[in-house]
């Protein structure tokens, strides 16, 4: 039996990067993935590889999630796993940071996981079973230079899992927080050899982390195996944080 059977998991923004890792991971543990993502086409496409489900949803439109998550319930008849995966980055320092950059991330960091999470817990409540897992950062624990905004957002989330994880917890629903390191990602592949290296030389392991290892820890904490594990922050980052 594997770690997921059965099980109806949405993620969000899980067309690329460890979202796309997420999604690959949970459908070889049995579960039958919905990908929520503004990107169609790579959305798709991955959809097809891996014989999941594929959905346009713009995380900061509660209408939009309220539609596309009854769909799901129609469906399959529950939402098990939510992995509130989708976020963004827009950096700059305190001085030059715009009100539109800091809102612009709040929104889908921060509000956008409020609103998946408020529809689909009620979901959850029906079958008073429920994994919802959500995406933080180590920069959220320690801060950042240059990354009010995101920060804030990570921060926030950390918050917000503590207290849904005392409301939900009673009615069968587990809420945890993992918090990645520098990962490997196309977005850090596109960075400059030299910060790379700077990135690897500050963590004790000594290289980046894999998208494919912060989908395994996802996978744990949605599993069985994490049943007594309610309101905690997974920090996967190599050490770096030690």
């Amino acid at each position: 039996m594997k770690r997921l059977d059965n099980k109806i998991a949405i993620i969000t923004g899980g067309a690329a990067g460890i979202g796309a890792a997420t999604a690959e991971k949970f459908v070889n543990e049995g579960a039958k993935v919905i990908i929520w993502d503004l990107d169609e086409n790579r959305g798709k496409e991955l959809a097809s590889k891996l014989n999941a489900m594929f959905d346009k949803v713009n995380t900061t439109n509660y209408q939009e999630i309220e539609t596309a998550a009854k769909r799901v319930f129609d469906q399959f008849g529950a939402i098990d796993i939510l992995v509130n995966n989708a976020g963004i980055t827009r950096d700059s320092t305190l001085k030059k940071m715009t009100p539109e950059q800091w809102q612009q991330v709040i929104d889908v960091n921060l509000t956008g996981v409020f609103y998946c999470t408020k529809i689909i817990s009620e979901y959850m409540l029906q079958k008073n079973y429920g994994r919802i897992l959500n995406a933080s950062s180590v920069v959220g624990l320690y801060g950042n230079f240059g990354q009010t905004n995101y920060v804030a957002s990570k921060s926030g989330l950390i918050g917000m899992t503590k207290t849904w994880a005392r409301e939900l917890g009673r009615k069968g629903i587990t809420v945890n927080v993992v918090a990645p390191g520098f990962i490997a990602t196309e977005m850090v592949a596109a960075m400059p050899e030299n910060v790379i290296e700077g990135m690897k030389a500050k963590v004790p392991i000594g290289r980046l982390g894999k998208p494919e290892e912060i989908a395994s820890a996802y996978c744990f904490l949605a599993s069985n195996e994490a049943a007594y594990i309610n309101g905690a922050v997974l920090s996967v980052d190599g050490g770096m944080t030690v």
